[in-house]
């Protein structure tokens, strides 16, 4: 389960990024900012499995 959580949390990250570049590109704000906020999901949910990680061993 936690190597599934770890590959949604990349996946978030790199989602986000790519918006993020696109709406830049496109001088979207909205579409910019969408990105960082899913880059940062991905980094929560990122930081929430290595926390568990570090208890369980």
């Amino acid at each position: 389960m936690a190597g599934d959580q770890k590959a949604k949390a990349k996946k978030e990250q790199v989602k986000g990024k790519a918006k993020e570049v696109v709406g830049r590109a496109v001088g979207n704000e909205r579409m910019e900012a969408e990105g960082r906020m899913a880059q940062s999901k991905g980094d929560a949910r990122q930081a929430k499995e290595k926390t568990k990680d570090t208890f369980k061993h």
